[in-house]
């Protein structure tokens, strides 16, 4: 066997390994691109807060 097909053989657990390492990453993109979104929703929120505060006090 070449030592990549070692490598990702993983010594018989690459069963165990490669989907790990997926659910991993299935996480970590969806932590960033939720994170995102709120904060752009917040951002949103916060402009329409100061815009009805800015008309309620010069009508």
């Amino acid at each position: 066997m070449s030592e990549i097909q070692a490598f990702f053989h993983m010594g018989g657990y690459a069963w165990y390994v490669w989907p790990s390492f997926l659910i991993t990453l299935v996480v970590l993109v969806a932590n960033v691109w939720l994170s995102r979104i709120q904060f752009r929703s917040a951002l949103l929120d916060a402009k329409r807060r100061v815009v009805a505060q800015a008309k309620k006090n010069n009508p």
